[in-house]
């Protein structure tokens, strides 16, 4: 495959990684606890396809789609994903991005099968979302159950 071939693939997997975490144009979406190692062509994918710049982690702002960057060494996965959840909206997406298998920073399975469901949360999909990363779409259960308190 020819270098311009290879960086066309390379984009169009972007393009549809950003379309696999729903995001469609208008969202308001927020990255929290992003680091360097973070898969920013995916960032990038996700403000081109909603037509909007990512939310500011210390903005009050109500978003559609959370993008929860977490990695093993980042301390209690059950608060972040609690504290993830606050600004979304009732119909809003959480995303739970964590480094693949043999990556550094990746958190057990078990570990997240753990901290969801005492997140009150379920587990609804698993997509890829970048060379280092996998992404695990999170809600809430159907019936209203382990909802927010408002």
């Amino acid at each position: 495959m020819s270098p311009t071939a290879a960086n066309a693939s390379e984009g169009q997997q972007a393009s549809s990684r950003a379309a696999k975490l729903g995001l469609k144009p208008g969202n308001l979406v927020q990255s929290l606890n992003e680091d360097d190692d973070i898969a920013t062509d995916l960032l990038e994918e996700a403000v081109a396809l909603t037509g909007n710049d990512l939310v500011p982690e210390d903005s009050d702002d109500v978003v559609d789609v959370v993008l929860l960057w977490f990695r093993d060494d980042d301390g209690d996965l059950v608060d972040a994903l609690v504290d993830a959840r606050r600004q979304l909206s009732d119909e809003g997406m959480l995303w739970l991005l964590t480094p693949k298998a043999g990556r550094d920073g990746h958190v057990e399975p078990a570990d997240i099968l753990e901290a969801v469901p005492t997140a009150g949360l379920v587990q609804t999909s698993t997509v890829t979302a970048g060379q280092e990363w996998t992404a695990m779409r999170l809600a809430a259960p159907k019936g209203g159950a382990g909802r927010k308190q408002r």
